[in-house]
């Protein structure tokens, strides 16, 4: 909290950017969305959530309220502020009712409630809804004040993929159970004095800020390992074995990439993708039946995960995806090609 000259303490400003909120607040009459988190990365998710809660909610402007530090979340491992809310803004861009805002850090508050109350003070006029995801509802009874913060604002929560149906029969769905505004109502929430939640339908979107994260890392300790090179006859045999094997499955959009020169963790990459992570993980389960049987040594990653799966044997490396998440890595771009269309035929060989 700054101090003025006369000694009084003033209310730190809040983002100047076209369409934030103003220095001090403002008397808008408005009905807002705040999304609140880490963002650490934040992505297409959280922007499906906000574009849900403009439509389905009837709002003006949902902002993405990046935390300069979850309480409820340990330091290592989280991205500096400055990064995470620029992952915000990336999100935001091109919708002008989607603002990305560092609202928390100009106003001190780390806590949901503290934010709230707040942002109640300086927009006297606007009308706010706190919208979650299915696995904060889960949680919330750890967050200070949570039953003050559903008698604040209404509450709107969003599936969660392996969440949903324990949301709503959490602790708090209980507590507030005769105050559930039904699906086919929610358009009423945002005039509904609180307490007052639903949960919104919705595709349960299947990318999250912590897949991201082991992705890039799995990505990231993929090329520091390379296994014994295979010569090219028993190279190319191998691929054709994966391929098959993942065509026995039901793969779709089954890609091999010529990486040889271009990486040093692997002569060959196989991508493919499966339709549901049960599939992912019976594709797994079958390639590494196959390797381990052959004498290859392999390391996977992510075999408890629905969205993708990573198979390092050494020579050949198998990334195996749900098509929301591949589309969203686009590790094909990321080698120089396109992305899986027509000139693309499975278990082609492509140089990168």
């Amino acid at each position: 909290m700054s101090v003025t000259r006369r000694g009084r303490s003033r209310r730190p400003a809040l983002p100047a950017k076209p369409g934030a909120p103003g220095k001090w607040g403002d008397g808008r009459r408005v009905r807002i969305g705040l999304l609140g988190g880490s963002f650490n990365p934040a992505h297409q998710g959280h922007r499906a959530i906000a574009e849900m809660a403009l439509k389905r909610l009837g709002l003006d402007s949902v902002w993405l309220v990046v935390s300069p530090g979850n309480p409820l979340k340990p330091a290592r491992g989280m991205a500096r502020f400055d990064r995470r809310l620029a992952s915000a803004c990336e999100v935001a861009a091109g919708n002008s009712r989607i603002l990305a805002t560092d609202l928390e850090l100009r106003l001190g508050t780390r806590y949901t409630f503290d934010t709230i109350r707040q942002l109640q003070a300086r927009f006297p006029r606007a009308w706010f809804v706190w919208l979650m995801g299915a696995d904060n509802l889960i949680q919330i009874p750890r967050w200070q004040c949570w039953r003050r913060i559903f008698r604040l604002v209404p509450v709107c929560v969003f599936p969660r993929p392996g969440f949903t149906r324990a949301a709503l029969v959490s602790r708090a769905a209980r507590l507030f159970r005769s105050r559930f505004v039904p699906p086919a109502r929610a358009g009423a929430l945002r005039f509904a004095p609180a307490p007052a939640w639903t949960l919104l339908p919705m595709r349960e979107h299947p990318i999250s800020a912590t897949a991201i994260r082991q992705g890039r890392a799995a990505v990231s300790r993929s090329r520091s390992r390379r296994a014994a090179t295979l010569p090219q006859a028993a190279l190319d045999a191998l691929v054709k074995r994966i391929v098959a094997r993942l065509e026995d499955d039901k793969a779709e959009d089954v890609v091999v990439l010529d990486i040889v020169g271009k990486a040093a963790f692997a002569d060959r990459m196989v991508i493919a993708s499966g339709l549901s992570g049960r599939q992912l993980k019976a594709m797994a389960e079958h390639l590494l039946d196959l390797l381990e049987a052959e004498g290859h040594r392999v390391r996977a990653e992510g075999l408890a995960s629905s969205d993708w799966v990573l198979l390092d044997a050494g020579d050949v490396v198998i990334h195996l995806f749900r098509p929301e998440t591949r589309a969203h890595y686009a590790l094909e771009k990321m080698w120089g090609m396109s992305l899986p269309g027509d000139e693309i035929r499975p278990g082609d060989v492509r140089r990168a």
